[in-house]
C-alpha cells in the first residue's frame, strides 16, 4: 500500500474519537574517540570498512573491553535526565540475525540498565512545560550500515544488491526510552518534536554527542497507538524506525495517528509492526515487531558487570551544566532580544556561538548579526551546520574588533571572514595579505575625490545647487576607485567641502 492509497482519518476526527499514546526511543551515538568494546576509531565518513578489527567484526576468539569514557557519558546523560544511577548493572546479548550485525547478536543492556526512573521537563512553544517520564537509559553498540542498490526507495525491497560498511558497528550508543506519554491529545505530535528537540539540546550541552540527526548520530523510534476516548487499555502500537529530523518526528506521529484512526474507525485492527518513515511525509510497513522473548536475551558472558563508584557519580553530577533552554532564557534577557529573534538563533544553532563570541569581547548585537545572518548564509551554501564552519567565535570577535576599531568597514569585514573560512589565517593576517584595511590617509582619499569630481562636473553643479543627495554618486565612484577601502563618511565630508 502506498501513501496515495492509504486511508487517513481527518486529524480533528482522530482527536474526537481517540486518545493517542506515545513512546519515544532515542538512540544517541556518543562522541568517544573509540568504539564501545574495542579501540577502533569512530570518525564519521571514513572509507568503508577501514575502522574495524576482530572485536567489532565478531571474529572467533576476540573479546570485548568496555569503553570507560562511554560509561561516564552514559552516567552524565542519566543524571541530566534526573535518573537514578544504579550501583550495579551488566550487559546482555540481544540475539538476532541481520547482515549489519557481524556477531549475529548485539551487546546491549536488557533488564539491568545503568540509568532508570528519570524525567525531562520539556519546554513547549507556548511557554508551558510537559514532563516526559524516562523509563531507562541504557548502553549498547551500534550496528553496521547497509546501502541497498537498485531500489527506488533506497530500502531492501526491490534492491539488486546490498553493500555493508562495518565502520559504525560497535560505535557506543545510549538508548533513552520514555514511559508511555498519555494525555497529550491534539498536541501529541508537537510534544514528540519538543521532547526530541530538548533532548538534542541537552545532549549537545553535555558534550557527549554531536547529535547530528542528518548523519545518524541521533535517531528516534516513534511508538504510536490509539485508544478510544475514555478507555483504560492501550491500543496496539506501531514503531516508526530511525526518524532522522525534528520535523519528521512530528510528521511521523501525526501520520500514524491519522492512519491508525482510519483503520480502527473502519472496524479493522492495527498490526504491531515496525514502519519506515518516508521524507514525503508518510510511513510504510516494515516487519512484524518482535518481543523481548524473540531476542533471547541472556547476560553477556565476556564482560564483567559495571559498578559505578559513588564518588565518581557525584563528581559527574556536580559538572552537569545548566539546562540549555534555561541558559537561553537568561542570555535572551541579557541581550534584550525578542522571542522571535531568539527562536531564529536557536533554529540556526547560533545561540552558543553568539554567547562564546560575546565572551571574547564582541558586543552581543554584532555577534548576533554575524552568526545569525552572514555566517548562516555561508553554512547553507556549504551544506554544513553553523558550528562546522571553519571559523571560531574568537575569530569572529576579532573581526568585530577590527570593524569597531575603524580598520575594516562592514563590507571589507565580510571579505576577511571569507578569507578565514578559506583557511587563509587569522583575521588580521587575512586583512593584511589581501590589503583590505580601511584607507584613512586624507591625501589618498582627496586624490580619489578630485578625480571623481573632475569626471562628473554635472554632479558637482547639482551639489553646488543645493542637491546634497547627489554627493552619493561621487562617494560611490571614490569607493569603487579605492576598492571599498576608503572611509565612506570621510569621503562624503571631503566631497561636500570641495563643492562648497
Amino acid at each position: 500500500m502506498t501513501a496515495a492509497t492509504t486511508e487517513l482519518l481527518d486529524y480533528d476526527d482522530v482527536i474526537a474519537r481517540f486518545d493517542p499514546v506515545l513512546g519515544l526511543e532515542v538512540h544517541v551515538e556518543l562522541s568517544t574517540a573509540t568504539k564501545m568494546f574495542c579501540g577502533c576509531a569512530t570518525t564519521f565518513g571514513a572509507e568503508p570498512n577501514t575502522q574495524v578489527c576482530p572485536v567489532c567484526l565478531g571474529l572467533p576468539g576476540s573479546l570485548p573491553v568496555v569503553n570507560e569514557a562511554a560509561v561516564e557519558s552514559a552516567i552524565r546523560i542519566g543524571l541530566a535526565l534526573n535518573c537514578e544511577i544504579v550501583p550495579w548493572c551488566r550487559f546482555a546479548r540481544k540475539n538476532y540475525f541481520y547482515p549489519d550485525m557481524p556477531k549475529n547478536y548485539q551487546i546491549s543492556q536488557y533488564d539491568e540498565p545503568i540509568a532508570i526512573d528519570g524525567y525531562l521537563d520539556v519546554p513547549l512553544e507556548d511557554g508551558s512545560t510537559w514532563r516526559v517520564e524516562i523509563e531507562r537509559a541504557h548502553m549498547e553498540e551500534d550496528t553496521g550500515k547497509l546501502t541497498h542498490l537498485g531500489s527506488e526507495t533506497g530500502r531492501i525491497e526491490g534492491a539488486t544488491a546490498s553493500l555493508i560498511d562495518y565502520n559504525r558497528s560497535g560505535v557506543p550508543l545510549i538508548e533513552i526510552v520514555t514511559r508511555p506519554i498519555v494525555g497529550a491529545g491534539e498536541r501529541a505530535p508537537q510534544i514528540a518534536r519538543a521532547y526530541v528537540t530538548a533532548l538534542r539540546d541537552l545532549l549537545r550541552a553535555l558534550g557527549v554527542s554531536d547529535v547530528r540527526m542528518d548523519q545518524g548520530s541521533m535517531r528516534c523510534d516513534a511508538n504510536v497507538s490509539l485508544k478510544p476516548t475514555g478507555a483504560e487499555e492501550f491500543g496496539t502500537r506501531t514503531e516508526t524506525k530511525n526518524v532522522n529530523s525534528l520535523k519528521s518526528v512530528e510528521v511521523a506521529v501525526a501520520y500514524e495517528m491519522r492512519r491508525q484512526g482510519a483503520v480502527l474507525t473502519a472496524g479493522g485492527t492495527v498490526t504491531q509492526e515496525t514502519r519506515h518513515f518516508h521524507e514525503a511525509g508518510y510511513t510504510s510497513p516494515g516487519r512484524a515487531k518482535e518481543t523481548a522473548e524473540d531476542y533471547r536475551y541472556f547476560p553477556e558472558p565476556d564482560l564483567e558487570p559495571v559498578a559505578p563508584d559513588a564518588e565518581l557519580v557525584e563528581g559527574l553530577r556536580a559538572a552537569i551544566p545548566e539546562l540549555p533552554w534555561l541558559a537561553r532564557k537568561r542570555v535572551q534577557e541579557q541581550w534584550g532580544v525578542s522571542d522571535e529573534v531568539m527562536r531564529d538563533l536557536v533554529n540556526n544553532g547560533a545561540v552558543e556561538l553568539v554567547a562564546a563570541t560575546v565572551e571574547h569581547g564582541a558586543p552581543s548585537e554584532a555577534a548576533r548579526a554575524w552568526w545569525g545572518n552572514f555566517l548562516v548564509q555561508k553554512a547553507n551554501e556549504a551544506g554544513v551546520e553553523l558550528d562546522a564552519l571553519a571559523i571560531t567565535p574568537k575569530q569572529v570577535a576579532a573581526v568585530v574588533a577590527l570593524v569597531d576599531g575603524g580598520k575594516l568597514s562592514n563590507k571589507l569585514a565580510r571579505q576577511v571572514v571569507e578569507g578565514v573560512l578559506a583557511g587563509e589565517g587569522e583575521p588580521e593576517q587575512v586583512m593584511a595579505d589581501r590589503g583590505l584595511e580601511v584607507v584613512r590617509d586624507d591625501s589618498v582619499i582627496q586624490a580619489a575625490v578630485d578625480e571623481a569630481l573632475a569626471a562628473q562636473p554635472d554632479v558637482v553643479e547639482k551639489i553646488r545647487g543645493g542637491k546634497v543627495q547627489a554627493a552619493g554618486a561621487i562617494v560611490g565612484a571614490v569607493m569603487k576607485a579605492t576598492k571599498g577601502q576608503a572611509d565612506a563618511a570621510r569621503v562624503r565630508e571631503l566631497v561636500l567641502a570641495a563643492c562648497s
